[in-house]
């Protein structure tokens, strides 16, 4: 156990000593709360998520779903908004919502206040992945793919910030390898994640000009065996079952990790991107 400094009797000594720091200093960073925690170290150790209040779009599925349960297994609320609220983990709170549509996602955040005052965490995770290219390509999909993955989220994220909590909230924004390089069938849909990129950095911006405290990072993945990439290899199945025959691609679970990542940081750290890709993926 650890005993403050100056607490107690000279025979109760703390196991813990703080690298290279006094005890004034040590008194001035952290503060006690026995009835919680022994040490509580706001500059030492990461934000907790317990308690927080988040919202994740596209909740009912693959990544979406994986970082739900991260989320609510670190104690905080969780607002899924998506389009199937029945799949969604039990624990978090389904909000129907249709990205493809700005009143519907305007409409979704006038629930969430009804529910509570503010929020927290926001994760734009919904997006949808159609293997389009630009010369033959359905104009339909390219539509549908710029609605959700480009206007969606920054409609989500608008809406956000309208009620994240005056002391600071963070934003982290489901992006893609596809949008830090183009691969050879990328289409229509790695310009979709340039554009995410884009926005990231475009918020970042306008956060720091206007004076606010919030945070914006985004995670870029390459291969994740989600539904999406089904969706992705439409059409070209045998191209997807031979993926998997010979790449282990990340799980879902791999990137809920990296989400957490940055929402854990130490308030005063901004993490603005963490791209991963599984071993086995060679562009």
């Amino acid at each position: 156990m650890f005993t403050p400094p100056h607490a107690g009797s000279k025979k109760r000594r703390s196991s813990f000593t703080p690298p290279h720091l006094e005890q004034p200093a040590i008194a001035e960073w952290c503060s006690y709360d026995w009835t919680r925690r022994s040490l509580i170290c706001s500059s030492l150790l990461m934000d907790s998520l317990n308690g927080k209040v988040a919202v994740v779009t596209g909740a009912s599925s693959g990544i979406g779903h994986a970082i739900t349960e991260s989320l609510l297994e670190k104690g905080a609320r969780v607002f899924g908004l998506c389009r199937q609220i029945g799949k969604i983990p039990e624990a978090a709170i389904p909000i129907s919502c249709d990205l493809r549509q700005p009143a519907r996602i305007a409409h979704a955040f006038e629930i969430l206040q009804q529910a509570v005052p503010s929020i927290d965490i926001l994760v734009n995770n919904a997006g949808i992945a159609y293997l389009s290219s630009l010369l033959e390509g359905k104009v339909a999909d390219w539509d549908e793919m710029w609605e959700v993955n480009v206007r969606g989220l920054a409609v989500c994220s608008q809406e956000a910030l309208k009620v994240m909590a005056p002391e600071g909230g963070r934003i982290v924004n489901v992006s893609s390898l596809s949008g830090h390089r183009v691969p050879p069938t990328g289409g229509f849909y790695a310009p979709t994640k340039f554009a995410v990129k884009g926005l990231t950095e475009s918020m970042r911006s306008e956060l720091k000009a206007a004076g606010l405290p919030h945070q914006v990072g985004s995670v870029s993945p390459g291969f994740v065996d989600t539904p999406l990439v089904n969706d992705y290899f439409r059409g070209r199945e045998g191209d997807l079952a031979a993926l998997r025959k010979n790449t282990r691609m990340l799980a879902a679970k791999d990137i809920a990790r990296a989400v957490l990542h940055i929402l854990e940081a130490p308030s005063h750290v901004e993490i603005g991107d963490v791209i991963l890709r599984s071993t086995d993926q060679t562009v």
